[in-house]
């Protein structure tokens, strides 16, 4: 649905992306993290024909984002990081004004409001003046503004900064309801907002994408494999070696009666092999578990690495 290859968009001698690319399917919603000044705003631009590349391409929906752009923006609903509401419109005249911009056909505008009004739950003010509204409510127009001529794919740009805890969760929800009728892209630097809504993550850091894929791909690209924990009641040296000898045992790190042990995910099943040699040597298993770096620590170690290489 969404294919960048080779993104590069410079502002005299200084890039604000340098060579991106990435792919998002039909359906899936992604977020785009990393932090401010990373290049998140820059790139969605871009998506959203809004202004040009230095080089490289964009396509969406088939379409070629430089060469067809109004066929781009036909699919795509966009909510930038400040919403593109008129304070002094009403909520319902608002968005059959925004109708009639994205072509919806006239005999068809009072319908499309009424279905957002409802799919964002805006039905309670659709008669209020939008500048009388919440920064809350707002972000719902802007919202409903962007699915408004029900585009296959929506670029959201930072959808909940500035919202209070209550509103986030709102706007959380919504965005969460819109998986498999849109292709979403989220960018954000809030860590919990990306890990409670998207299936997967591209990291963008001065400008380069650092890494991509599941929260837990990321951590087991950071570890060069899959991590898991054993805890003993009787660790020893030589118990210590032996996992560590285990072909396909990369490396095990001795935190006292709890070992990390890193192994090749492509090593076959060698998680029985390291609990019978455990107790083969008498250490005392008493729990051995896969271990899962939250975003918060994966983004860290990401966005902190001085000489950033992206990974495939």
């Amino acid at each position: 649905m969404i294919r960048v290859s080779n993104l590069t968009k410079t502002y005299g001698p200084r890039a604000a992306i340098q060579d991106i690319s990435f792919e998002v399917g039909k359906g899936q919603i992604v977020g785009f993290l990393g932090p401010n000044g990373a290049g998140k705003s820059t790139t969605m631009k871009i998506l959203t024909a809004f202004m040009p590349a230095t080089s490289g391409t964009v396509h969406i929906a088939g379409f070629e984002v430089f060469e067809n752009p109004l066929e781009v923006k036909k699919r795509v609903g966009y909510l930038p990081e400040n919403p593109p509401v008129y304070l002094d419109m009403l909520v319902a005249d608002y968005l059959s004004f925004a109708a009639k911009i994205h072509g919806v056909e006239s005999n068809k505008v009072r319908a499309a409001v009424d279905r957002v009004l409802e799919k964002v739950a805006l039905g309670d003010v659709r008669g209020r003046l939008i500048g009388n509204l919440s920064k809350g409510y707002r972000q719902r127009v802007g919202l409903a503004q962007a699915i408004l001529h029900e585009p296959e794919v929506l670029i959201l740009d930072e959808p909940t900064v500035g919202l209070d805890p209550k509103q986030i969760i709102e706007i959380r929800n919504v965005i969460r309801g819109l998986a498999g009728q849109h292709t979403v892209i989220l960018s954000s630097h809030i860590l919990p907002e990306v890990t409670a809504t998207c299936q997967r993550v591209i990291v963008i850091n001065r400008g380069k994408i650092v890494d991509q894929g599941t929260i837990e791909e990321l951590s087991s690209h950071l570890h060069k494999g899959l991590v898991y924990s054993i805890s003993v009641k009787k660790p020893s040296p030589d118990g210590l070696k032996s996992i560590q000898t285990i072909p396909g045992v990369h490396r095990v790190t001795d935190q006292g009666s709890k070992w990390m042990i890193e192994m090749d995910p492509n090593a076959g099943e060698i998680r029985d092999r390291i609990v019978d040699v455990a107790v083969q040597k008498g250490l005392g298993v008493l729990e051995f578990r896969s271990e899962k770096m939250s975003l918060e620590e994966v983004f860290l170690e990401l966005t902190t690495n001085e000489s950033p290489e992206a990974h495939a």
